[in-house]
């Protein structure tokens, strides 16, 4: 006997093959009847994955991209002046920040460039809620940005010589009779080798090297390098020697951060925490090693090892096993709904309120608070209480109900492809649209379910459906496992 469930096929929604899905879901924020159609209009997954990479950088279109809080635009001296006069705080303008970010991820074009964004600031972590390191944090952001489809040599010297970076880890007061290992430290055992790859005395060589670069904390807030507070003398770490004999030690930090760059344990570990990004939680060490010798090969330059990383055969195996941590999650939501957000005029603002939702969900981007930065694993974000957040964040979503200005919701009949349509079909097309892909017999009965309706039915305009009930039929959309991972 025919399952009564048998789902509907509206073949007039484009959907991807399941190749081009994986690749498209893992690289971007979620699909977009808009992204499908550019990865069609390329040619397909590798083809528009490779015209994202070549695209060259282009740092004034990329600064104009949702640039709707100017506060991001004053220098730190004005910022901390703007706090201790009663005006507005750093941690607001921090807010304004991570705004930014979650709006740029829904509505960039560029969608592998934000997502690479995301995984060096988070790779080279500096809190954005932090009053000190908040003066100059969104200028580490640009910075960032432009080098994240670059070179990590070069990246590297300039996100741990940048002024965020120095007092974030406390190298902004570092001195030669007072050296402080933090930057040092973490240098070593976060940014590059990793943890087994040195030693303490490694760490003290390693703060050595970096005196010099400082700060004018709660004063100026200039960053300058003084080279009386340079140590000198000869430094070791690991295989890396210098006589250091220059009072001013800044070739030497960056040869030093460029020696680091190179060395194979940094490969393995840019390449493992590469893998477990886009590739699983659990990649394979000889995956690790692919990548790492593709990174060595190319000078660290990143878009080779990306291009290597989506050809492998356990990429391709890998569909449907990375949850979408707490911003993802809302950022997907939004793009699925095909919410338009706009410039916020009030704190009551789509492009302001997503910032709750964020938080609401678990965490909100660039707040992490530890140097280690977020953790690219799924375990963390799979508890009961983040799914419970997720759900009603959802709903709030599908229902239009907040926020409510600034964004433009589509209606229930904006949605329906065509009215009269059978149920199963429209099913099928929403499936397409928010999932990018065709519907299942699961999906089609749980729709059925939430709004009470048989899978033949036919629904018309003024169909209860249409009427008041479609919020729960994108409610069962974006609570499916679906649309949980990317």
């Amino acid at each position: 006997m025919p399952s009564p469930y048998a789902p509907g096929r509206y073949r007039a929604t484009p959907t991807l093959g399941g190749g081009a899905r994986h690749l498209a879901l893992r690289f971007s924020y979620g699909l977009t009847p808009e992204l499908v159609s550019a990865v069609k209009g390329a040619g397909g997954g590798l083809a528009w994955f490779d015209a994202q990479l070549d695209r060259p950088y282009d740092a004034t279109a990329d600064a104009s991209l949702c640039d709707w809080w100017p506060d991001l635009h004053l220098d730190a001296a004005t910022i901390w002046q703007r706090q201790v006069s009663g005006g507005r705080g750093t941690w607001e303008v921090m807010a304004d920040y991570a705004r930014r970010l979650l709006v740029r991820r829904m509505t960039s074009p560029h969608q592998v460039h934000e997502v690479m964004t995301d995984f060096w600031e988070s790779h080279l972590h500096v809190p954005a809620n932090g009053d000190s390191q908040g003066v100059w944090r969104a200028s580490y952001g640009d910075v960032v940005r432009r080098h994240a489809l670059g070179r990590f040599d070069e990246l590297l010297v300039e996100a741990v010589t940048h002024p965020a970076m120095l007092i974030f880890l406390d190298n902004a007061t570092s001195t030669k009779s007072h050296p402080n290992e933090n930057l040092g430290r973490e240098l070593l055992e976060l940014h590059t080798v990793g943890v087994g790859a040195h030693t303490e005395a490694d760490v003290k060589a390693s703060a050595r090297i970096l005196t010099g670069w400082r700060v004018d904390l709660w004063r100026t807030w200039e960053a300058s390098y003084s080279p009386q507070d340079h140590w000198t003398g000869p430094v070791a770490v690991g295989d890396f020697r210098d006589a250091n004999s220059d009072p001013d030690g800044r070739r030497l930090t960056r040869r030093y951060l460029r020696h680091l760059a190179h060395h194979p344990a940094t490969a393995r570990r840019i390449a493992r925490k590469l893998a477990t990004k886009f590739i699983s939680d659990t990649p394979s060490e000889q995956v690790v090693d692919e990548l790492a010798e593709v990174y060595l090969a190319h000078d660290t330059a990143v878009v080779p090892v990306l291009r290597a990383l989506v050809r492998t055969q356990e990429f391709r195996k890998a569909k449907g096993q990375k949850l979408r941590d707490p911003a993802e999650d809302v950022v997907a939501s939004y793009r699925a709904l095909g919410a338009e957000v706009v410039a916020p005029r009030a704190d009551d603002h789509a492009a302001n309120a997503v910032l709750w939702q964020s938080d609401a969900v678990g965490m909100r981007p660039a707040a992490w608070p530890r140097p280690d930065g977020p953790p690219l694993h799924g375990d963390p974000w799979a508890s009961p209480s983040r799914a419970l957040a997720s759900m009603e964040v959802h709903w709030s979503l599908a229902g239009g109900w907040w926020p409510k200005k600034g964004v433009t919701w589509q209606s229930p009949q904006q949605w329906a492809p065509e009215l009269p349509i059978e149920f199963r079909d429209l099913v099928d097309h929403l499936s397409r649209a928010v999932h990018g892909r065709r519907s299942s017999r699961q999906l089609l009965r749980a729709a059925c379910d939430a709004v009470e309706t048989r899978p033949g039915e036919r629904i018309t305009g003024d169909h209860r459906l249409m009427a008041w009930q479609f919020n729960r039929l994108l409610g069962v959309l974006l609570d499916h496992p679906h649309h949980y991972h990317r």
